[in-house]
């Protein structure tokens, strides 16, 4: 890792076996050097969990040929933090998560294990993105993905980013020819109606599966799910930072 080539730190949530992974080491490899440490297995909704109950474990890991890899047997801010202070002599010049099946759009970031990827990337003052396809399909075709990957990634390494800040990438899932390019928006205010299947097992105990309807009660242009629906690939600056600063004035008006 002495090379003068730009250092990349690349993970996802669907574990290191995905297809997305693969496609996003392929495009990230003419661009600099890679490193891959991502999860043994699938960790989809883990969100920016971290492991502090039991041991972490990095495996040595041969599935991309000339790349260095491990697998780990934790989340993907695990992976980050291990690949940033364990693996790396030196912290990268660019954190990417992905390309993960499945859209992460609007309050989907929340739950997002590769988004919580690039937000841990972000915290360490890192320009960091994560990437979605919005395609759950394990054989999903990512030729359109990998192109706005590329670029995306491109103008990052030339241009920086704003420290603190990461990108949120999705991409729909359409034929060449029906892409019709790349829109900077904001994260549309959407949000999961949950309700749980509830269920018996054999010694007939409860036990319940989380589903529910995805409600998209945001009408109004320039959001990502208006682009995506349009044809776009949407991209989303994001912050860790919760703090919502028009409350402030307003809460000093209490008597506390």
């Amino acid at each position: 890792m002495s090379s003068n080539r730009p250092l990349i730190l690349v993970t996802n949530d669907d574990g290191i076996s995905a297809k997305g992974l693969f496609s996003l080491v392929e495009v990230m490899k003419p661009l600099g050097e890679v490193v891959v440490v991502a999860p043994d297995s699938p960790q989809s909704g883990m969100g920016h969990a971290i492991t502090i109950n039991h041991p972490l474990r990095l495996e040595k890991s041969t599935l991309f040929e000339g790349i260095t890899a491990y697998s780990c047997s934790g989340t993907p801010v695990d992976c980050v933090k291990l690949g940033i202070y364990e693996v790396l002599n030196r912290k990268p010049d660019l954190v990417v998560s992905g390309i993960n099946h499945g859209a992460n759009t609007s309050t989907n970031v929340l739950y997002s294990g590769t988004m919580s990827a690039a937000i841990e990337g972000a915290m360490e003052w890192l320009p960091s993105i994560g990437f979605s396809l919005c395609n759950f399909d394990g054989n999903a075709d990512f030729s359109i993905a990998k192109k706005v990957v590329s670029t995306i990634a491109e103008q990052t390494l030339k241009n920086g980013m704003p420290k603190g800040i990461c990108l949120n990438v999705n991409i729909p899932d359409l034929r060449e020819e029906e892409f019709k390019g790349v829109k900077v928006c904001r994260q549309a205010h959407a949000y999961w109606e949950d309700s749980f299947d509830k269920r018996l097992d054999q010694f007939n105990r409860p036990y319940y599966w989380l589903t529910g309807d995805f409600s998209d009660q945001d009408k109004s242009e320039n959001t990502d799910l208006y682009w995506i629906e349009r044809g776009y690939a949407s991209v989303v600056p994001t912050q860790f930072d919760l703090t919502a600063y028009e409350a402030i004035k307003e809460l000093e008006n209490w008597s506390l």
